[in-house]
């Protein structure tokens, strides 16, 4: 089959509605969507004043947060600003509805499908460049080793000043770069995103010194030109891309602290101790390395950091394969006085999603259950469980769909390479057979020849047999 004639946006939407998803919006929704401002409430603490900036994707029109910090006696002072979707959709409406049953947008490659009405998320309530916004804003002091402290959040309204890119602030960070434009324009904007950085780094510091495990993911990108795939490339992790993670994880925390602190029930965002500790066991012997017979996220840190250390070229490998062996996170509800319910790669005991309630219904709860304290809670107990089980399904259910669609767009970027040599990581071994991650261009496929034997995280070189971009198929055959 020619890939040109291959409708991926079609695909792509029957892909939506095969797992469940409703990709398109009802006319209530386009109704209400009408009747929704930008302009912030009144009575709103009025922090337009502050040097606030984002940090995303390129492309990225959604933008659920924004950043400032300044430093006082104690460390860091940071704010994270967050969008207030629930100013916008009152709980109940045709809009909420939508975002209660799909829960998630799902970025298909070719096309991008909104939880919110693009209006909405990349417009009325995205904390775009210059434009005055409702935020719920996240406070902590950063102190030099990394404690945080005076957590609290509150309603304000705010105006993004600068909004940037993780690709133009990355490598300026690292000092591998000139300043982007806008940086380079501002000392102030400079000061402050240099300032944040500190902050960033004492927080990710004093994580992995907790156990937060240390990984270097490459997420893999369609190159579209005129709506033709061209390539398949790897999108890496920078320093920018860290510091918003940093500040999310931070932020994140803060809320669950302050939720449990108020008594009320809440979504948590779990990662429960790795199901294949046994096979991580194996790895690390392989490298030289033991860990012990239990799952200890402390001691897979330490050898994750050695790895990276010692072998950095193949350490985003490794990376993926233990992040297949951990397995996936979930959404769960806890209630006054419980614990139990912890985040194993992040070494966290409370951690909820908070921060891009744009784009994940799980935030939009959160937010609204902050916004209730002290009166009657929005959702009862029971509404919390069907939620937290419906985020946990439809994220699985969004990843199925950008996998499968990660496929095509790979099979079509592929489709002119088969015969050539890869290097490859096995990233799944299950009753339908054996699949491998070639590393350059990271594209995942299914082993159809010299499978035997094979466990995730195996090394090997494989040779693209076929593709077939209809059906996302990419066969790879092991060769010696």
């Amino acid at each position: 089959m020619n890939p040109a004639n291959v409708d991926l946006a079609a695909i792509a939407r029957q892909e939506m509605i095969d797992r469940g998803f409703s990709p398109d919006f009802s006319p209530a929704v386009e109704r209400q969507l009408e009747t929704i401002r930008a302009t912030p409430g009144a009575g709103l603490r009025d922090l337009t004043a502050l040097l606030w900036s984002s940090i995303d994707n390129d492309d990225s029109r959604d933008l659920d947060q924004i950043e400032w910090a300044e430093r006082v006696p104690a460390g860091i002072r940071v704010l994270v600003g967050v969008a207030d979707v629930d100013s916008a959709v009152p709980k109940g409406t045709p809009i909420d509805a939508h975002a209660c049953h799909d829960t998630t947008t799902v970025y298909a490659g070719v096309r991008v499908f909104p939880m919110l009405p693009e209006r909405l998320s990349t417009d009325l309530t995205s904390l775009s460049e210059n434009g005055d916004r409702a935020a719920i804003v996240i406070e902590m002091t950063v102190a030099a080793d990394g404690s945080v402290s005076g957590g609290s959040t509150y309603p304000a309204r705010v105006r993004n000043r600068a909004q940037l890119t993780y690709n133009g602030v990355g490598p300026w960070l690292e000092g591998h770069a000139a300043a982007p434009a806008k940086v380079a324009a501002s000392g102030a904007l400079a000061a402050q995103l240099k300032l944040q950085n500190e902050a960033s780094q004492a927080l990710r510091e004093a994580r992995h010194k907790l156990g937060a495990l240390t990984f270097d993911r490459l997420e893999t990108q369609a190159v579209v030109v005129d709506g033709q795939v061209r390539d398949v490339v790897a999108r890496g992790h920078n320093r920018a891309s860290q510091l918003i993670e940093d500040f999310m994880i931070a932020a994140n925390e803060v809320m669950a602290r302050t939720l449990r602190a108020a008594g009320v029930s809440s979504i948590r965002r779990v990662v429960k101790d790795p199901e294949r500790w046994p096979r991580i066991m194996e790895l690390a012997e392989a490298c030289g390395q033991k860990l012990p017979p239990s799952p200890d996220a402390a001691a897979l840190n330490a050898f994750l950091t050695r790895r990276r250390e010692a072998d950095p070229t193949h350490f985003p490998d490794l990376s993926l394969a233990v992040l297949k062996l951990m397995g996936p996170g979930e959404y769960a509800v806890m209630h006054p006085g419980e614990t139990g319910l912890e985040h194993f790669a992040l070494a966290a005991h409370d951690y909820t999603h908070s921060t891009a309630p744009n784009r994940r219904f799980a935030d939009l709860v959160t937010q609204r259950l902050l916004k209730a304290l002290g009166a009657h809670p929005p959702y009862s107990d029971d509404e919390l469980e069907a939620i937290a089980r419906n985020c946990t399904l439809k994220e699985d259910a969004a990843r199925k769909v950008q996998r499968d669609m990660n496929k095509r767009l790979a099979a079509v970027a592929l489709a002119s390479r088969v015969g050539q040599i890869f290097r490859a990581v096995v990233t799944g071994v299950t009753p339908k057979g054996v699949f491998v991650r070639s590393l350059d261009p990271p594209v995942e496929g299914r082993l159809m020849r010299g499978e035997a034997g094979l466990d995730v995280g195996d090394r090997l070189r494989v040779k693209l047999l076929a593709t077939d971009p209809a059906r996302g198929f990419i066969d790879f055959g092991r060769v010696s």
